[in-house]
């Protein structure tokens, strides 16, 4: 069941019986009743010609306790409260000015009508009584926003706010001068987070590093219990009414669908909706007591209802076998559990060296609609010695350069690292990238240079060697019969008999068939040579052609010559000074810098072989150093993932200052945002050891008790 909508939704948010749904956002602020047939729009809230910034909405949040109040937090710093029992078109109630910034979150308590806690993009949290025209408290997270704030479900002054940088914070509402607790909670910020209906101390936070986790709150550290690993930034995360282990999730950006996880199985989702077509912006179970509706909102302007019966099943797609190296030469292979029964019980096949064995059972639950399957992971460890170990990857990694010289230099450099690490194959990688991508460097050729010495001639377009050698045979037969004549001189003979007659007709480093063209064989004292001169207008000559005389029958021993026939061997001689060939080119007639994008897809394909193969260093390496050359022919979300296990290898080993260079040198958003994370620095004083919340160098407190001692 769906519904379109007139703008984009920010949030949406369901009353406590379950029969309304709020939607929210910068362009729409409306009320839709949940019937049989569909949703039935009974109010729009943005009343007046000319609606002011209040009706922008970040957030809505519909109280649980009293059906006709709501809360929103406006993109102008804003908290509103509206009353939908007033008589009149305005709804408005309460209005609330005291943030600086856009309120990103409004959370009402969930047993207390008139307790409103607000979260805002200038670092702090407000705490509003609805009594009154002001807030009551205000707590200052020491961050540059606050994403998300949520009251304990358990503990009534309790409430946990996530944090821009990282941090994660719980605070009583009755002390707003210092937090309870803090912990680090992800790597990059905690865009949400969600206590569990019903573990008291269960608390699920989702960020930017692609992560969902949930803590245990209930030790005196938190411990992190479950980490689900998504494919992008989790924007919403929200537990599921009466099912312990499942929750659902939707992402800031790139991915559309809405998943439900079971937090047991990190790795493939329990369910996935797949219906909108732009990013999901709020999602809400429909009622706390039904574990199988789903409400969503999405910046495509529509409006979802989900039954889990509509719901598609990833795991039933999923390959049941899979295959891992490690660093160092383990190897996972995780395979559909085969069991065999035994007189002890029940056990594994067995099969290869399995050093760690690792089964994971799942008890069936007649509850779920969806199939349980159990599998096995054994883990086949290799054995290290110095010559198998990683040395090679941190030398590469501190050695390579990626910036700061021209493009032909970065590529000889890596290229010559790699030949001395032993790594042929990425030394010639870099050497290609450098032929392939550079300016050859090199001027023209001049007319009727010699093509022989130019090396390897990549194409010829019009005619090919074996049809020019026929042609020119052909046109020296002709001019043979009209212009050369027969002189038997013995003396002459022996003047060219010294000399290195026999020409070579080269095309590149090609050598033309004897049966094509004539040779002169000035070592056999019976060739006769034959004069003539070529057209003027089939080839430019670079020698004048002077008559010689040709030379007498070849002796006997020499008749089988295969340039002989009929005892007689007829031979051509342009100059007995000097060799050369008849063919030459003005100017090369292919050049890659002409077609700057002929190589992309093959470098393209080679950059992938390499990730696929486990050498990411590779691939984020020629990656930077090509930069706008390939950058554009590569996804950006293959980008970041190639950047991201880089970095994480980087970190693994401890090259920070190598993992910060390609941080720097990335262009991928997601990526450059590593450096400019927000850091907390917490100072405790000296002497009472207690957290400083002002500048200086002593605490509040014993400041006081010097200040009373001062005379």
């Amino acid at each position: 069941m769906f519904c379109l909508l007139d703008a984009p939704a920010n949030a949406i948010s369901v009353c406590r019986d379950a029969t309304q749904v709020v939607v929210a956002g910068r362009n729409i602020f409306k009320i839709f009743a949940l019937e049989e047939e569909g949703f039935v729009e009974r109010l729009n809230l943005r009343v007046g010609r000319k609606p002011s910034l209040n009706f922008s909405c970040a957030d809505v949040m519909w109280h649980q306790a009293d059906d006709s109040l709501l809360a929103t937090a406006a993109t102008n710093g804003a908290v509103v409260t509206w009353n939908l029992s007033r008589p009149c078109r305005n709804k408005q109630e309460h209005l609330f000015a005291e943030h600086k910034r856009t309120v990103n979150k409004v959370c009402f308590h969930p047993s207390e009508a008139h307790m409103l806690l607000s979260g805002s993009q200038d670092g702090f949290m407000k705490y509003f009584d609805l009594r009154k025209k002001e807030s009551v408290s205000t707590f200052s997270g020491q961050s540059e926003s606050v994403r998300d704030v949520q009251f304990s479900t358990k503990d009534f002054f309790t409430f946990a706010a996530s944090f821009e940088n990282g941090n994660v914070q719980l605070w009583d509402i009755r002390r707003p001068d210092r937090y309870e607790r803090m912990f680090t909670a992800h790597t990059g910020p905690v865009f949400c987070c969600d206590w569990h209906p019903e573990d008291r101390g269960w608390l699920a936070t989702g960020g930017r590093d692609k992560m969902v986790k949930v803590w245990d709150m209930t030790t005196n550290r938190a411990k992190e219990i479950y980490c689900v690993q998504t494919i992008a930034s989790v924007a919403r995360v929200k537990w599921r009414p009466e099912r312990r282990w499942h929750l659902a999730t939707c992402s800031m950006m790139v991915d559309h669908n809405i998943y439900v996880w079971d937090v047991r199985r990190p790795y493939i989702p329990f369910a996935t909706f797949e219906e909108h077509k732009d990013v999901a912006t709020g999602i809400v179970w429909r009622n706390q007591h039904d574990p199988d509706v789903l409400l969503s909102g999405s910046k495509d302007s529509t409006l979802y209802q989900h039954m889990f019966n509509d719901a598609s099943r990833p795991e039933v797609r999923a390959n049941p076998e899979g295959l891992s190296f490690g660093l160092f030469g383990d190897l996972a292979f995780a395979a559909k559990e085969s069991l065999m029964a035994t007189e002890g019980g029940r056990k594994p096949c067995p099969g290869g060296d399995r050093r760690y064995p690792i089964f994971f059972f799942k008890k069936h639950d007649v509850m779920e609609r969806f199939a349980q399957v159990s599998s096995v992971l054994s883990v086949f460890e290799c054995e290290l010695d110095n010559g198998t170990k990683m040395d090679w990857f941190t030398e590469t990694a501190r050695r390579y350069q990626l910036s700061g010289r021209p493009f032909t230099e970065l590529c000889d450099h890596n290229a010559k690292v790699a030949k001395e690490l032993n790594r042929p194959q990425v030394s010639t990688t870099w050497t290609m990238l450098r032929i392939m991508y550079s300016d050859p460097g090199h001027p023209t050729p001049p007319a009727n240079h010699n093509i022989s010495k130019l090396g390897n001639v990549p194409l010829m377009n019009s005619f090919s060697l074996k049809d020019m050698s026929a042609s020119l045979n052909e046109r020296n037969k002709e001019n043979r019969q009209d212009n050369l004549e027969t002189n038997l001189n013995n003396d002459e003979n022996e003047e060219t008999e010294g000399s290195d007659g026999q020409a070579e007709y080269l095309f590149g480093e090609a050598e033309l068939d004897d049966d094509d063209l004539y040779s002169v064989d000035h070592d056999n004292q019976a060739a006769e040579e034959a004069e003539y001169s070529l057209p003027q207008e089939a080839f430019q000559l670079r020698h004048e052609i002077v008559e010689h005389a040709t030379a007498p029958e070849l002796p006997a021993e020499n008749a089988e010559s295969p340039q002989a026939s009929g005892g007689e061997t007829e031979s051509v001689c342009l100059t007995p000074m000097e060799s050369f060939s008849l063919i030459s080119v003005s100017q090369l007639l292919f050049q890659p810098r002409l077609l700057p994008g002929f190589f992309n897809a093959m470098v393209k394909d080679t950059l992938a072989y390499y990730a696929e193969q486990g050498d990411v260093q590779m691939a984020v390496s020629a990656l930077i150093v090509l930069g706008e050359r390939i950058r554009k022919e590569i996804d950006e979300l293959t980008q970041e993932h190639w950047y991201m296990s880089y970095i994480d290898l980087l970190q693994r080993f401890e090259l920070w200052n190598v993992s910060n260079e390609v941080i720097k040198l990335s262009t991928c958003g997601a990526i450059t945002c590593l450096n400019q994370t927000s850091t907390t620095l917490h100072i405790n004083c000296s002497n009472c050891k207690r957290p400083m919340s002002n500048k200086g160098w002593i605490c509040d407190r014993l400041a006081q008790t010097r200040g009373r001692y001062t005379p």
